[in-house]
């Protein structure tokens, strides 16, 4: 037997840190969802101490030599990866002193309880104080990491989200898909015909509720390992073996909750399917936010807005709303519906074809707020700005605009960008997908979502974080990240 004295400490203390970070999950979900506004003070400091108890095992005096020593074992394929990525969380958590993981603990809990107020009043001023409180520490763990990682400020924040992701690759595909957007939004425009008339309303939450659970539970959500919940902000939560999703309703409008329903079923399903064996181990989480927005975009865009799917959902959703039969509901409308190019506020609600215009807007103002080129004072005027200037549209109100999204206020810096870049690898992935497994859209057709996922389990979620992002994607598809099948995508669907 081989001697891996050094790799097996590490394995049983990054298991323990997987431990305190899964019940790290469960209180953020908790104060999402459930906890009582009174709770906040007292989950502050629960999360504040859990954050600096992690912190301190993560940097303890053993581990950089155990790493080193690791180096020199005999370790397969997978625990090779699983040292790398043991690394990489040191390399971040060990150039952040524990005052400051506790400071920016405490002040993301203060923001986001703030930012809950600011939003349901529309007044974004409430929260310039803790918000300024937020970037001014994140600035300071950047400017310490990026000494640490020999890398820019905010590609320090970046790389907390997209590992080995660099803000010169992301500029080069955002003004790529910028300068391709405008014309191609504007030629939809242009062919698109009159809004068709679609369902109703109202539509009583208890049937949206319904509806998203048997479509949960259709696209392969397993209920013993999780539940759906209500929250401001849609999110998926918890851990592999307990995850939590929620939604948000509004009973003028079933479609955007039941597609966010869906878009959270696909970050529930990687969770599920990352390997057994690697649960509490770096190696065996999802690889990055650009892999995990993919999972989530390729069931809501790619798969779920579908001719395909849509015909086959488009009765079930009629029966839930004791709508069967009824003019307005059938397959044509609903998909008409969910491929309508409408430039609006709300990112969550963007359609594919505005969504990028969205990240870029806000990949821009979070770059200057790091650089120190834009004041958190400044954010709702530069935030009207630029979604004139991208969008032809100003916000009413702060709510619509900067207050829409809970990541800044969380602390949540350099995240964005992956939203598009998970958009594009959604397509990719999908095409692949498709390509490989001849019934897939049909089985689609048929609500079976089981050639699809299978798929997956095997290209995406069981490779968990063996591979870099890169590699995966090549591997996976035969080529690495390509705009232009995103593009392809985009002409196919909405300039047949």
């Amino acid at each position: 037997m081989q001697c891996r004295a050094a790799y097996d400490s590490l394995e049983v203390l990054f298991a323990r840190l997987s431990h305190v970070e899964q019940a790290l999950g469960m209180l953020h979900w908790d104060m999402a969802t459930m906890m009582p506004a009174g709770g906040a003070a007292s989950r502050a400091e629960q999360l504040a101490t859990l954050k600096a108890l992690h912190h301190e095992m993560l940097t303890g005096p053993d581990v950089h030599g155990l790493l080193d020593a690791a180096e020199g074992e005999a370790l397969d394929p997978w625990q090779r990866a699983n040292l790398r990525e043991m690394r990489r969380q040191w390399l971040h958590a060990s150039a952040v002193p524990a005052r400051l993981v506790e400071q920016l603990s405490r002040a993301c809990s203060a923001s986001e309880m703030t930012w809950r107020k600011a939003r349901a009043e529309a007044d974004f001023a409430l929260v310039a104080g803790p918000l300024t409180e937020v970037l001014r520490l994140t600035r300071e763990v950047a400017a310490i990491k990026s000494q640490a990682l020999a890398v820019a400020p905010y590609d320090a924040l970046l790389d907390q989200y997209e590992p080995g992701g660099r803000a010169a690759v992301i500029d080069a595909v955002l003004d790529d898909l910028g300068a391709f957007l405008p014309g191609f939004l504007r030629e939809v425009q242009d062919r698109q015909v009159p809004a068709p008339e679609g369902p109703s309303g109202p539509f009583p939450t208890d049937c949206q509720k319904a509806l998203g659970l048997r479509m949960m539970a259709t696209l392969g959500f397993e209920f013993e390992h999780g539940r759906l919940d209500v929250s401001q902000h849609p999110f998926c939560g918890g851990t592999p073996d307990d995850l939590r999703i929620t939604t948000r309703y509004d009973e003028r409008d079933f479609m955007a909750s039941l597609m966010g329903v869906l878009h959270e079923t696909g970050h529930a399903l990687y969770e599920r399917g990352l390997p057994a064996a690697w649960r509490h181990q770096p190696v065996g989480r999802a690889r990055g936010m650009s892999l995990h927005e993919s999972q989530s975009l390729l069931m809501e865009m790619q798969a779920c807005r579908s001719r395909e799917f849509l015909s086959f959902a488009a009765p079930v959703i009629a029966e839930a709303f004791g709508a069967t039969g009824q003019p307005h509901w059938d397959a044509e409308t609903l998909y008409a519906v969910n491929v309508r190019v409408d430039p609006g506020f709300i990112r969550i609600d963007a359609d594919e074809v505005t969504y990028p215009a969205h990240v870029i807007l806000r990949y821009r103002l979070e770059k200057a707020l790091i650089a120190g080129d834009l004041q958190v004072a400044d954010i709702p005027a530069a935030w009207n700005e630029q979604m004139g200037e991208l969008l032809g549209l100003v916000p009413p109100n702060d709510r619509q605009g900067c207050l829409q999204d809970i990541h800044w206020f969380d602390g949540a810096f350099g995240y964005f960008p992956t939203y598009t870049l998970g958009a594009m690898t959604a397509a990719q992935l999908f095409d692949a997908a498709a390509g490989a497994v001849p019934e897939l859209r049909t089985a689609i057709a048929e609500g079976d979502f089981r050639p699809l996922l299978s798929w997956l389990r095997a290209n995406v979620h069981g490779q968990a974080s063996l591979l870099g992002t890169d590699e995966l994607l090549t591997q996976a598809t035969g080529r690495p990240l390509d705009t232009a099948v995103f593009k392809a995508h985009l002409r196919q669907r909405y300039l047949p």
